[in-house]
């Protein structure tokens, strides 16, 4: 049996092992696979795992032996599923493996904001500290998160896990969901979409990408928030109209935001949140600590070891 990974450097830059996955057949590990060699790379393959490298329709009827696909992440849409069901092939995803880590990451953007660690430890390693008549000075007002409002839009797995960071911070927290859970811990209140907008002193997305909601996070939306309110999206970029949200924050209109995730990735020079007052961004690596990895190479493997088996799990299509 071959297994041919596409595009394996971001889950693996050289920090875990593919052994577990090369004890299952012959394997090979490409870093990235441009478009055009896809096909060349997994002509013989009947196991082909991809993380952000596109397998369209096209590309799945030119692989005449391909009998499985496992995509490394949750998000499953540079797999042509359709086509793949079409020819009685599974598609597979890994559906959790970094609540957590993802959570972490909103505080980290959000304590960012709130405390600018990053700006005054630059000044303190320039001599300034050094040479400060004081014993102390900042440069932005310092945050307390305690008794502020958290509003969680998405409230699945993650957007509970934030809740939980939130709620040890001694924050409030609101939360939406088009599809609330059954159960809403009781300290999370749900709460309609705008009203959250304009209650919240932090808003979180947490919210899968969809016809209806691509964008939603725009002009009109942006103007409920409070001038002292934070947005962080660790979710999807095209959740948020980047252009309305560039110009919230210069206008002040919003005190900052911490983006994980852009709509274009990697983002092309002239995105005009690269150079938006009080935004911070960082290149989509919520999901990448290596706790997050491991766990998703290991679920990847067992996604596989189970269709091999004959009781294949998270199938998508």
């Amino acid at each position: 049996m071959r297994i041919v990974v596409l595009d394996g450097h971001t889950l693996n830059p050289g920090d875990l092992s593919w052994d577990e996955l090369r004890a299952l057949g012959e394997c090979v590990v490409h870093d990235r696979t441009a478009p055009g060699d896809v096909v060349a790379r997994a002509q013989d393959a009947e196991i082909v795992f991809t993380n952000k490298t596109v397998l369209d329709r096209a590309a799945i009827r030119a692989l005449p032996k391909l009998r499985y696909i496992g995509v490394l992440a949750t998000g499953y849409n540079v797999v042509d599923v359709r086509a793949a069901r079409e020819r009685n092939i599974p598609v597979t995803n890994i559906p959790t493996y970094g609540t957590r880590s993802v959570a972490q990451h909103v505080f980290a953007l959000l304590l960012e904001l709130t405390q600018r660690v990053g700006h005054h430890a630059g000044t303190v390693r320039d001599g300034r500290w050094s040479a400060c008549q004081d014993f102390c000075y900042w440069d932005y007002p310092l945050i307390e998160l305690e008794g502020l409002t958290m509003g969680i839009v998405g409230f699945g797995r993650i957007g509970q896990a934030v809740a939980k960071l939130a709620d040890a911070f001694g924050m409030r927290v609101l939360a939406h969901d088009v599809q609330p859970p059954r159960e809403v811990p009781s300290d999370a209140r749900l709460v309609e979409l705008d009203a959250l907008f304009a209650q919240s002193d932090v808003v979180s997305l947490h919210c899968p990408l969809t016809a209806d909601n691509e964008g939603f996070i725009n002009a009109r939306r942006l103007a409920l928030m409070k001038k002292s309110a934070f947005l962080i999206n660790t979710s999807r970029g095209p959740l948020v109209k980047e252009a309305d949200l560039a110009a919230a924050l210069n206008a002040g209109q919003i005190a900052g935001a911490g983006l994980d995730v852009l709509a274009v990735e990697p983002p092309r020079p002239d995105n005009p949140l690269l150079t938006a007052k009080n935004c911070y961004i960082t290149p989509h690596i919520a999901w990448a600590t290596r706790a997050a990895r491991a766990r998703l190479m290991r679920i990847a493997v067992e996604n596989l070891r189970r269709f091999l088996d004959g009781r294949p799990v998270h199938v998508v299509n």
